[in-house]
């Protein structure tokens, strides 16, 4: 902004005021700064005084009870601190950072999740980091997380130059191995679990060798899938595979009901026919030795053998009572004529032989 002067010293000129000079504007200002040192106690010494102490305060630091101190001297590792009020010697001498080591960090793999308005919005994948190689050969795509916690906050900041993004890239690492040597169908179905176990344990393994300072908490599968350009095929051949288990599974119980019921069948038949080969055998023995019994009475005493065989023949005959019987004195019996019922004993004539019916109508 430029001053119009002319204007400026009219103005004063009306109003009857002094007009200051130019030059005598800085002269004025150096004098009203030299009035307040002289009436200031001690002058420029209260001023550094004041500097100094606020300089040597600037060493108070506070760790809270979920953080742990780090102090640096001269940029290296000198001495760890506890939660609490400390002090430590003021930059550039000292330093001091204070790490959450209770925190639970999380690291995402294969995928971004963002988050719009506190919500989360569906994630982002990340094929370079998601697809990896079965071993069966087959590609899959894994996204997973990681959550660990610091356990050594001077190694966590001191040993490895950037370790989150080594925590990253071992876990990666970790779950390529663990996924290379299974099977497909284990890593979609009931081997999750295995392989979040293993990718643990072999990332631990690697952070400790590799001196992070870091504990890892767990590692959880978000979403393991095939590959989408071949997600269609390969629920064809899933649904194959089901289909061929359904079927063995039917084949096998029906197997399991017929073959017990039909072995059963055939002890028991095998019995039965046993049972019937003792009894003919049995019944065949003492039918010969009853013979063999009854000849040497008939040799001994014939007539009177003959006269009990007779009985007893009769007395079977006679009280049986599935036959029919007819009782006649000898002299009816001599009257009588012998008749023997051939029309009655002749057997009936089969289906099969009866002579064809003649269609009614028919030519004679």
């Amino acid at each position: 902004m430029n001053w119009d002067w002319d204007k400026l010293s009219e103005q004063k000129r009306r109003q009857g005021s002094p007009i200051p000079e130019p030059g005598r504007l800085g002269e004025d200002l150096a004098d009203r700064l030299s009035d307040i040192k002289k009436r200031l106690p001690g002058g420029p010494k209260i001023i550094v005084a004041v500097l100094v102490l606020l300089w040597l305060a600037s060493g108070i630091y506070i760790v809270e009870p979920d953080e742990a101190g780090v102090v640096q001297r001269f940029g290296a590792y000198a001495y760890s601190t506890g939660p609490g009020p400390h002090y430590h010697l003021p930059f550039p001498m000292e330093t001091v950072k204070t790490p959450k080591v209770s925190q639970v960090r999380r690291v995402e793999v294969g995928f971004r999740a963002t988050t719009r308005d506190g919500l989360t919005s569906p994630y982002r994948a990340v094929p370079e980091e998601s697809l990896m190689l079965t071993g069966d050969e087959n590609i899959v795509d894994v996204q997973f997380i990681v959550q660990y916690q610091i356990s050594n906050p001077v190694d966590f900041l001191f040993r490895v130059a950037h370790p989150v993004e080594t925590v990253k890239s071992a876990a990666e690492a970790a779950m390529r191995q663990v996924i290379g040597d299974a099977k497909i169908d284990t890593v979609l179905t009931a081997g999750k679990v295995k392989v979040q176990d293993d990718t643990r344990a072999l990332l631990q393994e690697m952070l400790a060798r590799y001196g992070c300072g870091v504990d890892v908490v767990a590692v959880q599968l978000q979403d393991v899938h095939p590959p989408k350009e071949v997600v269609d095929a390969f629920k064809d051949v899933a649904s194959a595979r089901e289909d061929k288990i359904r079927l063995v599974n039917e084949a096998d119980a029906y197997y399991n009901d017929i073959i017990p019921k039909a072995r059963g069948r055939a002890a028991a038949i095998l019995n039965e026919a046993g049972a019937y080969k003792e009894q003919v055998i049995r019944r065949a023995k003492g039918g010969a030795d009853r013979f063999t019994a009854l000849r040497t009475e008939f040799d001994k005493a014939p007539a009177v053998t003959r006269q009990r065989l007779f009985i007893e023949g009769m007395e079977t005959l006679l009280t049986n009572p599935e036959l029919e019987k007819l009782i006649m004195s000898d002299e009816a019996a001599r009257q009588a004529v012998p008749y023997l019922p051939l029309e009655a004993m002749r057997p009936a004539p089969r289906p099969q032989d009866a002579p064809a019916a003649k269609p009614k109508g028919g030519a004679q």
